[in-house]
């Protein structure tokens, strides 16, 4: 082996340290963790302060001049941030933000965000309202800590104003102002860094099993049940460092989307056409290398574009990038709470969240490329191997045809019929570029009309504002407002057409026809919020119940001072059943 060679094991491996070196530090380094021995001890230590609410009671009023009044009474040796405050009316499509006028604030140093500017005791803030409505939607957002130690994620609620009458409907509990705005998970403020990094761990190793994921990397193992185990261990490192490196950049463009004002949640380039076409491509490009079609490179197992098709540890780590990219339509369990945990807490360490999803998800590859005795398990090479690849071909396609299909309930018919021809012209191209210089020639135009056809846009299917299926309610926070205003129980059912684990859950449980006579004896209304294009209203409600990512699953009470339950995002029917047994009126 040359010495250049030899040179990419041990930058992967410093790669590796660094990273590891980095999430240990940020660990140690966490006000939530410090000092911690066990998650036990960890809740522990949370559970003495204040709930959120308890802590900043918010109530809502009209001026004369009809702005909106922000008033909120602080615990004592609580604060509030002043730059933390931002209002935002939920009545307009991009959910503008509204001005804010502030009170004199207190100068403070502060552990967390050094030089601040906050307010004790209480906060008495006045925002201006948009002109022309009779009634708006604001979301209120707020963070504060305690002098003792604890930092609150930012806070969200919701309130719905009626310029007309004078009311405000606040999600505080205080004054004259009702519970009906959705409130948080209790999640998203019981949640702590150890904890959150437990869960991601746990959901990273549990999107190997997805069906997005599983295709590619049992082929990858397969290929560790030879060879030489030194060459394992490094293409083992190879793939952690492209997994958690491309967790590591999804953070990154979260966390830069918030800073410019635009909440988005995992899998938010799924509400993206070009980006579903464009992996709607990919897992072809995967079915046809698999098929036998076109070989990019020397080793099949390395699948993907070329890069993670190239040997040696390179190879490895595009097959890790690969995983990542593949893996966005899926959601693991766990991962919810821990993400939305991990994106409304500083940069340092939401990264570290992230980080430890991707060490989860390269984990069982990563032990069983240094594991010897695990290897042993693997089946031995043979001609089976070649017939498994082929089969295995077939799952990728599905998942194509499907993601075509979500193009086409995002932009329209037409453009779901231009993407599948291109999928066509892809097949053709790639078949012709094996062949004479006039095959290729046509084989390159091909390749280019796949591309100009996959990117035809329609126009999207004019819908009535009616659901689907019959017994179901359209979402709107107007709508739930009211409706729990009446005293109804109501279950919201965050979902999109490009989340398996959304489609998985309506299709075993959901929309059973048991399922259907539980929802009706029960009296709660169903309603459904769907997510599949992006819709900044839907983002900040899963946003307020500590999510991230969906499904999102959330059973209102009949009753509205009683906290809303936050569903698992994996259902069952005797979980369903119960839930809505706890509710029946």
């Amino acid at each position: 082996m040359t010495g250049g060679n030899a040179s990419v094991p041990n930058r992967i491996s410093a790669l590796i340290a660094l990273l590891a070196f980095t999430l240990a530090a940020w660990t140690a380094l966490s006000p939530q963790a410090s000092g911690q021995n066990s998650l036990a001890e960890a809740l522990k230590q949370q559970s003495a302060f204040l709930p959120v609410r308890d802590a900043y009671q918010l109530d809502g009023a009209l001026t004369p001049e009809g702005a909106l009044r922000l008033y909120w009474q602080i615990a004592e040796d609580y604060y509030l941030y002043q730059h933390a405050f931002k209002v935002r009316s939920l009545s307009a499509e991009d959910a503008e933000p509204l001005f804010i006028h502030f009170p004199p604030a207190l100068a403070k140093t502060d552990e967390f965000f050094g030089e601040v500017q906050v307010y004790y005791d209480e906060a008495d803030l006045i925002a201006d309202l948009p002109q022309g409505a009779d009634r708006v939607s604001v979301a209120v957002t707020y963070q504060g800590c305690a002098d003792a130690g604890l930092c609150y994620p930012p806070e969200t609620e919701t309130l719905l104003i009626d310029l007309v009458s004078g009311n405000v409907t606040t999600g505080s509990t205080q004054g004259t102002a009702q519970r009906l705005a959705p409130a948080p998970s209790p999640a998203a403020t019981d949640m702590t860094l150890l904890l959150a990094l437990g869960l991601a761990f746990l959901g990273g190793i549990i999107l190997n099993a997805m069906p997005c994921v599983f295709p590619i990397l049992s082929l990858k193992v397969l290929s560790f049940a030879t060879g030489d185990p030194t060459e394992h261990r490094r293409h083992g490192l190879a793939y952690l460092a492209g997994v958690i490196s491309s967790f590591l950049l999804i953070a990154g463009v979260l966390i830069g989307l918030q800073g410019a004002g635009r909440w988005v949640g995992w899998g938010f380039q799924l509400q993206s056409t070009h980006f579903v076409i464009a992996l709607a491509y990919c897992f072809a490009l995967m079915g046809f290398s698999l098929s036998g079609m076109v070989l990019f490179g020397g080793r099949w197992m390395n699948l993907g574009a070329g890069l993670a098709a190239a040997p040696g540890s390179k190879g490895s780590f595009f097959t890790g990038v690969l995983a990542v990219v593949v893996a966005s339509p899926c959601t693991a369990p766990f991962m919810g709470s821990a993400l939305g945990y991990a994106l409304t807490q500083p940069p340092q360490y939401a990264l570290s969240v992230f980080a430890a999803l991707g060490a989860g998800m390269a984990a069982p590859m990563v032990a069983i490329s240094w594991s010897q005795a695990a290897r042993r398990w693997l089946p031995k090479p043979g001609a089976w191997m070649e017939t498994l690849k082929q089969i295995m071909a077939f799952p990728l396609y599905l998942t194509s045809v499907w993601l075509i299909w979500v193009a086409g309930k995002q932009s329209g018919v037409d453009t779901m019929a231009a993407a599948a021809a291109g999928l066509v012209l892809l097949a053709l191209g790639l078949t012709l570029l094996r062949g004479g210089q006039t095959a290729r020639f046509i084989g390159i135009g091909s390749l280019i009309c796949a591309v100009l056809l996959g990117s035809v846009r329609g126009d999207p299917v004019a819908t009535d504002g009616q659901p689907e299926r019959d017994g179901v309610v359209r979402w709107s926070i107007e709508e739930l407002n009211a409706l729990r205003a009446q005293g109804k129980p109501v279950f919201v059912d965050v979902t999109a057409d490009w989340c398996i684990t959304c489609l998985a859950n309506e299709q075993a449980v959901l929309f059973t026809d048991e399922m259907t006579a539980a929802f009706a004896t029960a009296g709660v209304t169903y309603m459904v919020a769907d997510w599949t294009n992006y819709d900044p209203l839907i983002g900040e409600f899963v946003r307020t119940h500590g999510r991230n990512g969906i499904p999102l699953y959330v059973l209102y009470s009949g009753t509205p001072s009683v906290a809303p339950l936050l569903l698992p995002q994996l259902l069952t029917t005797n979980m369903m059943l119960e839930a809505l047994e706890s509710v029946k009126r």
